[in-house]
């Protein structure tokens, strides 16, 4: 098993590539909530016989925010369910969680949803997203 508490002092995502680099991280899924949010799904080999999942989550400049280690791969709305919860458009259960840390990039992520969350992009440019936050108009994860 990967020691979690090694996992604490990682402050960008290339410091999380660096630690686990020996352990042939596979991207699973990237989600991008808003502007200023992204879920990275890994798996992690712990031993030739058993993965583990790591969700990394970022701001947008590749500053982790947190590291959510999982028993399978979440499905993206139980993982904004578990943050959100009070948000109807979010629904799921999580599988169950090892571990969760947070960095000093931390902060309440549901408030990057709010419909007056900042915006680099002008009103007539973007385009709500499923449960809050802001695309560009022309991404098509805005769709």
């Amino acid at each position: 098993m990967l020691v979690h508490s090694s996992f604490q002092s990682l402050l960008t995502l290339q410091d999380f590539l660096d630690a686990t680099r020996a352990h042939q991280p596979q991207i699973l899924a990237h989600w991008q909530q808003g502007e200023f949010h992204h879920d990275l799904v890994f798996s992690i080999r712990e031993n030739p016989h058993e993965d583990e999942v790591i969700v990394v989550s970022t701001n947008c400049n590749g500053g982790i925010k947190e590291l959510i280690f999982l028993d399978a791969v979440p499905e993206r709305w139980a993982l904004w369910h578990w943050r959100c919860p009070d948000n109807p458009e979010f629904q799921g259960e999580l599988p169950p969680i090892r571990c969760h840390h947070k960095t000093v990039h931390w902060f309440e992520p549901c408030e990057l949803l709010a419909p007056e969350a900042r915006s680099e992009y002008k009103p007539e440019f973007r385009k709500r997203q499923r449960g809050g936050g802001w695309l560009s108009k022309d991404d098509p994860q805005s769709d």
